[in-house]
């Protein structure tokens, strides 16, 4: 559960700091967004740095994470329901995680 408790903090940072120059850059807002916007794309790159396994398979497993919460942004924060295709598709990004992450060492 540390895990993909982890995986989810770090597809937030991502996301926040990705959002936020969108928002500067599509919306009109204030280029004061890219300052909270740097701190968390460097909150979500130190946060890569604490999953405990390889590299390569913390890149791999976190696409599936980072599509699923991706999904829940698109509900939350654009106000957007989502499909049942994006469920679905989020479904499936997220069991391959699993079967990335919690394979037998």
């Amino acid at each position: 559960m540390r895990t993909f408790l982890l995986y989810v903090a770090t597809a937030f940072a991502e996301i926040v700091g990705c959002y936020l120059p969108y928002l500067w850059l599509r919306e009109g807002r204030s280029a004061w967004l890219l300052v909270p916007a740097f701190a968390s794309l460097a909150l979500f790159a130190w946060l890569l740095t604490l999953h405990p396994t390889a590299a390569g398979r913390v890149y791999a497993a976190y696409g599936g994470v980072y599509i699923g919460a991706a999904i829940v942004w698109l509900w939350a924060v654009d106000g957007i329901r989502p499909t049942s295709w994006d469920v679905a598709g989020a479904a499936v990004a997220l069991a391959g995680m699993g079967i990335i992450i919690f394979q037998p060492r």
